[in-house]
């Protein structure tokens, strides 16, 4: 992990930094590069990064699945790979932790490869020289079966019609969960149906217990989804419980889009740890919701602003996690831990080109999770402009506020934490002084 303290001006010079010098990196490496064509080297990058989402059906505003359909858009391309703007995973390459699970990020090799092949005018090549065709996952399945297998439990919502058009809608029934035995999961997906997949903006979900007067009260998160979020994944020494005799309770926020799907339901599959975990040497994980300011605020017409929010531990814990949340004039967010013992300050994670549309859980690989004292600080920041030179931003002349709406905005991320007690927290520093670790996309 690398030490890099950012203020807020910092952070907006470094990402304009950034990207000037990987436009002229990439830029120089084109030249006089070895001949590329799309047959023998592009298409398999393509197969890897993009096709899962530009395929026809999918989300992607265009198919690139063939030499004719790529091609077309090839000078766009070149741009949107150069300045990392796709593939679509708003995560900082040169500051934090760098070892990730579910990585989207295209390796700079990979970037290099594009924009040559570009600059040499996007040849075809052999077509004999092309890979056989990758079968994708189908929109409305779960992605996480193709390693674990089907969910162990499923929970629905109840149905809901999606009007074709409208504004922001929310759908928060309250339903059994049918969970009779108290277990561990290890992983969780939230899924969309297939008709409604456009038009689901998030689905939270929450247990909900009966307290002693029998009215249902929130217990703990079970999983939280939003646009370009795989799933969670707890790690194999972690229990999130699953509670029994509980509820669900849903928060559900659709935005039609032009599509009306009577009866919608969202489900949330459920992995559990195998029968011979041992619970007794598990430690908890939950999933949260931390904001990073309380209270309200207002962006003016035309304005800036920044925003930042702590939360401390009484006890040591390790962070699995982070996914930030901002809507359309968010555009940058970070994750800093300040050492009061000595003073130091360690950045975590840093998205500053956040984008609204996609919204990814970066999940730390094994023995690259922040390990944290107790008494330690974590520090988040947004940023956020509320002007013309945003492209995301739908009117630059209002005021814009907190709230629920897509355009209102928000100033929180979702981070999984488990609790570990003293012991635990020496062992696991131990652990990873003493072994190699894991590389990011390995087995766990």
């Amino acid at each position: 992990m690398r030490r890099t303290t950012l203020s807020s001006l910092g952070l907006c010079a470094a990402v304009a930094a950034t990207t000037l010098v990987l436009q002229g990196e990439v830029a120089a490496q084109s030249e006089g590069a070895q001949h590329i064509t799309y047959s023998n080297q592009v298409s398999r990058i393509f197969q890897s990064n993009c096709q899962i989402c530009h395929q026809p059906g999918n989300i992607g505003p265009m198919s690139l699945m063939t030499y004719q359909e790529v091609r077309r858009y090839a000078t766009r391309i070149r741009n949107l790979v150069a300045t990392r703007e796709m593939p679509p995973y708003q995560y900082d390459t040169d500051v934090g932790i760098q070892e990730l699970y579910n990585d989207w990020r295209m390796s700079a090799e990979d970037i290099k490869t594009v924009v040559s092949w570009v600059d040499q005018g996007a040849p075809e090549g052999n077509p004999a020289d092309l890979p056989a065709p990758v079968e994708f996952p189908v929109i409305g399945e779960w992605r996480l079966a193709s390693k674990y297998g089907p969910p162990d439990h499923i929970i629905s919502s109840t149905p809901w019609d999606v009007p074709a058009e409208g504004t922001d809608l929310w759908w928060e029934p309250l339903v059994d969960t049918g969970i009779t035995e108290e277990l561990c999961i290890k992983a969780i997906e939230t899924l969309p149906s297939a008709a409604a997949h456009g038009s689901t903006h998030h689905a939270n979900s929450m247990f909900y217990k009966q307290d002693e007067e029998g009215k249902w009260v929130q217990n703990t998160r079970l999983s939280e989804f939003a646009f370009g979020k795989l799933g969670e994944e707890v790690p194999l020494d972690a229990c999130r419980v699953a509670p029994t005799n509980s509820k669900v309770g849903w928060s559900i926020h659709y935005y039609p889009d032009g599509t009306a799907v009577p009866g919608d339901q969202v489900q949330v599959g459920i992995w559990y740890h195998d029968e011979d975990f041992d619970r007794s040497k598990a430690y908890r994980q939950d999933l949260r919701s931390y904001a990073l300011q309380g209270g309200d605020f207002d962006i003016p017409p035309n304005g800036k602003l920044m925003t930042q929010g702590f939360q401390t531990f009484d006890h040591p814990v390790r962070l699995d996690s982070w996914q930030p949340h901002l809507h359309l004039r968010g555009v940058a967010m970070s994750i800093e831990v300040f050492y009061p013992e000595t003073g130091r300050t360690e950045m975590i994670s840093s998205a500053s080109n956040f984008n609204a549309g996609w919204n990814h859980s970066h999940i730390y690989a094994d023995g690259h999770q922040p390990l944290l004292p107790a008494g330690a600080v974590i520090i988040q920041k947004a940023w956020y402009d509320n002007t013309a030179d945003n492209p995301r931003n739908p009117d630059p002349d209002q005021w814009v506020g907190m709230g629920q709406r897509t355009t209102d905005e928000m100033s929180h991320s979702w981070i999984a934490v488990t609790h570990l007690d003293e012991e635990g927290y020496q062992r696991l520093l131990a652990e990873r002084e003493s072994r190699p670790v894991v590389d990011a996309g390995g087995a766990r």
